[in-house]
């Protein structure tokens, strides 16, 4: 077996690989004596068929498969063991390689290009300025988690007068021309309905204060603007029917609800923050701003990686690739795409290999690794994360754990997770190496950036 590697030019080269009839026959030979052991053929007992018709059955495919699986072998070996930083897959050459004939020949010769990845170095310093978003946590924000911590604590109480969003049941009839209740129309008893959310500023103005016991008369098709439905949730039809439906109707109130929110006190504080560690409401409102601040520092290293990554690459400027072969390889990766689809995403393509590049070697250069723990870490973090969107904080580390171990059952999510903690050992490793430019902005100026 001979292996060599010629460079074409500096991000090209042609891998030669040369395999002689000892490199595999053993393996050969190994292979037509299992299938022997397990053909069956009329006439022959199992594991009794002559060698020499097992050959002239099997011996070619046999030969080309067990090649095949040394070659990719011997090609891999080669690439890992001379650190050859090579883009893509190796591609069988089209221009110089031999034909291959596995009847009359044994000793091969196979020749593959290879993208090479281009020699540059990166490396960051203090003269490299990064703009660093501080969002700020305002009052507004605080006080909105804080309203729905207490919301979610809240109760519904009956009332006797109507308010804006409170919920009604009743009894719904159908009326006919000259309003009286029409024989045969819909009734719906236990009708309930929340009319601040009518689309008609008349229609919802009959039901302000409304007491129990009250009638009144609304049309629903124009309380709702013919919304289908919405209409047959109300009336307990079908869709098709419920936009036909054009009648004034009656509307008995029987019972008004209102929802009520709950006291923030101490039984909230302990469901958020654990037990006994906020004791007063001061105590609640710093913690609430710490919670969202530190959620805000996820967003803004986000960002900072964006900036980071813009920096660097003007820093490297445009790189050296082998295009041609690279659009190969992306042929090669999207069978089912024609030839416009690697024009259209070739430059993008390599803007983001460019990138892959930088970040390999500043995760090389800080010496980052990553670990079984920091993977699981990160699930936790992620899980946590989801929870505090819906400002559930103190979530029991039972159901925590219940939802890592579902995460790291998927390898689409081990791959998310294992890049996010490459991602922040990379932030938090790289903003002190760099001057950080602090910008301070609202959350909503903030998103506006990614609009």
């Amino acid at each position: 077996m001979n292996v060599s590697l010629q460079n074409i030019d500096k991000v090209s080269a042609l891998l030669t690989v040369k395999l002689e009839k000892a490199d595999y026959q053993e393996k050969v030979d190994k292979a037509l004596k299992s299938f022997r052991q397990k053909a069956q053929m009329p006439g022959f007992r199992k594991g009794m068929i002559p060698m020499s018709l097992i050959k002239k059955m099997y011996g070619k495919s046999v030969l080309a498969e067990e090649v095949n699986k040394l070659l990719s072998e011997t090609v891999s070996k080669y690439i890992q063991d001379n650190k050859v930083n090579i883009l893509g897959e190796p591609l069988p050459n089209e221009d110089k390689q031999p034909a291959i004939d596995f009847d009359t020949m044994d000793e091969f010769e196979f020749l593959f290009d290879i993208a090479l990845a281009p020699d540059f170095k990166v490396e960051v310093s203090a003269d490299d300025k990064v703009d660093y978003y501080d969002i700020e946590v305002s009052d507004e924000m605080v006080n909105d988690q804080i309203k729905a911590y207490t919301q979610r604590n809240g109760k519904y109480e009956k009332v006797d007068a109507y308010a804006d969003k409170d919920m009604l049941k009743g009894l719904l009839a159908e009326l006919d021309e000259a309003g009286n209740t029409k024989e045969g129309g819909i009734q719906v008893e236990g009708a309930v309905m929340m009319p601040a959310y009518m689309k008609n500023d008349e229609q919802k103005a009959v039901f302000a204060n409304a007491k129990v016991n009250d009638v009144l008369v609304f049309n629903p098709h124009t309380a709702w603007d013919g919304n289908p439905a919405e209409l047959a949730s109300l009336l307990k039809v079908d869709k098709e029917a419920a936009v036909e439906v054009k009648s004034n109707f009656s509307f008995q109130v029987e019972e008004i609800t209102r929802f009520v929110e709950g006291e923030l006190n101490q039984e909230i504080f302990d469901q958020v923050f654990g037990e006994g560690n906020v004791k007063t409401e001061e105590e609640f409102r710093v913690k609430v701003k710490e919670a969202i601040a530190k959620q805000f520092v996820v967003d803004s290293d986000y960002k900072f990686l964006l900036d980071l990554r813009k920096v660097l690459m003007e820093k490297v400027g445009k790189l050296e690739f082998p295009d041609a072969l690279l659009k190969r390889i992306m042929r090669a990766n999207n069978p089912d795409k024609d030839e416009k689809f690697v024009e259209d995403n070739y430059d993008k393509s390599i803007e983001e290999l460019t990138w892959h590049l930088i970040k390999e070697q500043l995760v090389k250069a800080n010496d980052i690794k990553v670990e079984q723990q920091d993977i699981a870490n990160m699930a936790r973090e992620a899980t946590r994360a989801q929870f505090a969107q819906y400002g559930m904080l103190n979530i029991p580390d039972e159901l925590v754990e219940n939802y890592v171990k579902e995460m790291l059952k998927k390898k689409e999510s081990v791959e998310g997770l294992v890049n996010r903690v490459v991602e922040t050992k990379l932030t938090d490793a790289i903003k002190p190496q760099v001057t950080l430019e602090h910008k301070s902005i609202s959350a909503a100026d903030f998103n506006k950036m990614f609009e």
